[in-house]
């Protein structure tokens, strides 16, 4: 197994890579700002050159903003949640894809989020982003996947991770009101991934599954 990493943080990045190995894969570190449009291009490039082809694809890039009312969103916060939550995507998968394609083969798995098909209130800007994101799995599950690439959504719920260490009682709070009654841990939204990713899934293109603890099932 050969994979690619990619993020900002070159610490973390490379003690993801070192777990990798410490598996028995093989893990490159490639770092880029998805927000600049030529980085983004570059990562695509670099990555497929390291690996020889990209197999899988997982858009998890996430910029949630501030928590906010529409009217006190910046236009600055506005063009950085589209750039990172919807345009890179966009910009990875036409990139990768295509190649996917010509080899028959080929999974793409988009990270969007429950609240994209829930009124949440100070988030409308982060959901519709991530609603964006569905709309693109439902058109690239139509465009690439007569060609043999499956494309498929994964929407997480609340989800304990080091970005919300600072708000766990609220993470919590919010979490008791779903059927579950606890936020996700970031493994059990990563083994739907990679189940998304495996030969298991063949015969699921276009579709989003709700990894969130039951909440858009009981609101």
């Amino acid at each position: 197994m050969s994979v690619v990493v990619h993020g900002r943080d070159a610490e973390r990045g490379q003690s993801v890579c070192e777990e990798i190995q410490a598996a028995g894969g093989t893990a490159t570190l490639l770092l880029a700002d998805l927000g600049d449009v030529a980085q983004v291009r570059e990562l695509a490039e670099r990555a497929e050159t390291v690996t020889g082809g990209i197999d899988v694809l997982v858009n998890n890039a996430f910029e949630p903003g501030i928590y906010a009312p529409s009217a006190d969103t910046s236009i600055e916060d506005f063009e950085l949640r589209i750039a990172i939550n919807m345009r890179a995507p966009f910009l990875l998968t036409s990139a990768l894809a295509p190649a996917m394609a010509e080899r028959g083969q080929g999974t793409v798995v988009n990270v969007s989020m429950a609240a994209a098909s829930k009124g949440v209130p100070g988030i409308a800007l982060t959901s519709a982003t991530k609603a964006a994101l569905e709309a693109l799995t439902r058109s690239w599950a139509a465009e690439y996947g007569p060609r043999g690439v499956r494309v498929n959504t994964v929407s997480p719920g609340v989800v304990l991770t080091p970005a919300n260490a600072h708000m766990l009682d609220q993470m919590h709070a919010f979490a008791s009101t779903t059927p579950a009654q606890r936020p996700a841990e970031v493994a059990e939204v990563a083994a739907v991934i990679a189940f998304l990713a495996s030969p298991g899934a063949s015969f699921i293109q276009g579709a989003n599954v709700a990894v969130d603890g039951g909440m858009l099932a009981a609101s």
